[in-house]
Formats: C-alpha cells, structure tokens, sequence
C-alpha cells in the first residue's frame, strides 16, 4: 500500500516536471518568431509595466481581459480553433499560472510577477497564432 501511494506521488511530481518543462520550451521556441505585441491586445503593455508597477492587480485584470477575448475567439471564430495539442498545453499552462498568482501575489511578489510574466508570453503566443491564422497583420 504505501509503496503503491509512493510510486503515484513520484509519477505526480514527474508529470507536473514534465507540464512545466514541456510549456517552458514551447514558450521559449514560440517567442523566437513572435512578432510585435497587436495594440488591439494589452499583454504587450502588461509585459512592459510587470517591473515598474507596484501594483499587481491592475495587470491581472487587462490579462484576465485579453485571456476570455482570446479564447471566444477560439470557441466561436470559424478557422481558427485549436490545431494542436501545444496550443492547449499552453492554455492549461496559463491557467496554472493564474492559480500560482492568486497563491503567490500575496506572500511572494517575486513569484507574482513571474506568474504574470508568463501568462503574459502565453497570451501573446497564443494571439501570435490566432493573427497568423486569420491573415491579420498586427498594428504598429
């Protein structure tokens, strides 16, 4: 028995290890061709401000934001839902991030702003493929 609810624990943590790892890479390869931040969107803005606001709740919001346009988007635009199983690992990895910012924004700013930073590049990711999809040119 225990040794059963040891090798659950352990294959538990190994997949979480994996989640993250796996969304870490598919962030950072996503980025490398990201183009610059649609105006229409605020994750660009969010991404700018994370180090020199001090208030944290404002960004969530305007991300919040742009997180439920982004995925009416997914639901309902004709051509444009979701192709791959990366587009929804980075979805998942978004809202992990909004549960670790709620946890952290409080004892640990630090890790706060990590959060946001990353549901930020996910967003932005995620709009990035949703504009190369739709043939729109993001607005200077």
């Amino acid at each position: 028995m225990l040794a059963s609810l040891l090798i659950i624990g352990v294959s538990g943590v190994l997949l979480v290890y994996w989640f993250r790892y796996t969304c870490l890479l598919l962030l950072r390869n996503s980025e490398a061709e990201a183009t610059q931040p649609d105006v229409r969107f605020s994750f660009g803005a969010v991404r700018e401000r994370l180090d020199t606001e001090p208030e944290l709740d404002p960004l969530h919001v305007a991300l919040q934001r742009d997180y439920q346009l982004i995925t009416y988007l997914l639901e309902n635009a004709s051509g444009l839902e979701m192709d791959s199983i990366e587009e929804r690992m980075l979805l998942w990895d978004y809202k992990l991030m909004r549960c670790w910012y709620r946890l952290a924004r409080i004892m640990t700013p630090t890790s706060a702003r990590h959060a946001l930073s990353e549901m930020a590049t996910v967003l932005s990711v995620l709009g990035g493929k949703l504009g190369k999809r739709a043939g729109i040119q993001a607005e200077a």
